[in-house]
């Protein structure tokens, strides 16, 4: 990792999608001080985004993470539109829908007719899609770059900042700054690969309990209870696959398969079907596990 600048000089932050990740990115945000403008595609979207980013907070008060005072002022730090244009004055933002390459596309599209300070940052927190195709979509690739959070992003510190091969060192320099001294991140750098680091290891690793609960080899519970017990993992690769979302990881999956065409990557039938029937995981309530009693 080379040195990044000492000093983060980054304080309008955009996040486009306030789902899962889209949140957790915004919260953080908020509660390191800077003004978070999220912008989502409808208002029932914006309205439910503003229901997480409240309970997340309550939750951090609850756990004694924050004080009164500075739920508070994260909260005053949180702002919303369904408008891309009110974006015009960020001076980074990151885009965090769905895993859709088309709809990603379109959105640094929309971004680069609208930010007008002409050295934003147009972030992504894909988890697959090469930067390179987003940036190309632009006027301005050399400011285009990964920025990868991981769920749930108020916790976990990780990362992975992912450059293309048009984005410049000082794009590089200002969003190592951002990750690590505004948000107190820890930052480890990728090439523009599909699944950049994690996922190129960790995708593989789920499909292959998925195939293994799918040959009857073994129940979900002990696939889990292995990997948890037998290797110290914190959770197993089902469960964790249900609190990612079974969508995401097909997603992933694709676009792996995709870029490598190697078998190991290639989504197993009983994947794709759950993903077919909506059975998507925690977020849906069902997954390989049932989560509505819960």
């Amino acid at each position: 990792m080379t040195n990044s600048p000492s000093t983060s000089n980054i304080q309008r932050v955009g996040v486009i999608g306030c789902g899962l990740m889209g949140s957790g990115i915004a919260e953080v945000c908020a509660r390191n001080g800077l003004e978070v403008l999220i912008q989502e595609a409808t208002v029932a979207a914006m309205e439910a985004g503003q229901k997480r980013l409240v309970t997340s907070l309550d939750r951090a008060l609850g756990a004694n993470k924050i004080t009164e005072a500075e739920r508070d002022s994260a909260m005053k730090n949180l702002h919303f539109t369904t408008d891309v244009a009110d974006l015009a004055d960020r001076q980074l933002v990151v885009e965090a829908v769905i895993e859709d390459e088309t709809l990603k596309t379109n959105i640094f599209k929309s971004l680069d007719k609208v930010i007008t300070d002409d050295n934003a940052i147009l972030a992504t927190n894909t988890s697959s899609i090469p930067v390179m195709k987003l940036g190309m979509a632009t006027q301005r690739p050399s400011q285009v770059i990964g920025i990868h959070f991981f769920n749930p992003v108020p916790v976990l510190r990780l990362v992975e900042l992912v450059a293309s091969l048009l984005t410049s060192e000082d794009t590089i320099n200002r969003s190592t700054a951002f990750a690590e001294v505004a948000l107190h991140k820890r930052v480890i750098r990728s090439k523009d690969r599909a699944g950049f680091i994690v996922n190129a290891l960790l995708i593989p690793y789920i499909l292959s309990a998925v195939r293994m609960l799918e040959s009857g080899y073994a129940s979900a519970e002990d696939i889990d209870l292995g990997m948890v017990e037998g290797c110290a993992h914190p959770m197993g690769p089902l469960r964790l696959a249900d609190l990612i979302g079974l969508d995401t990881t097909s997603a992933v999956a694709e676009s792996l398969y995709t870029e490598f065409k190697e078998p190991l990557y290639a989504a197993p039938p009983l994947l794709s079907r759950m993903v077919d029937a909506g059975l998507l995981g925690r977020k849906a309530g069902r997954g390989f596990y049932d989560y509505s009693k819960k």
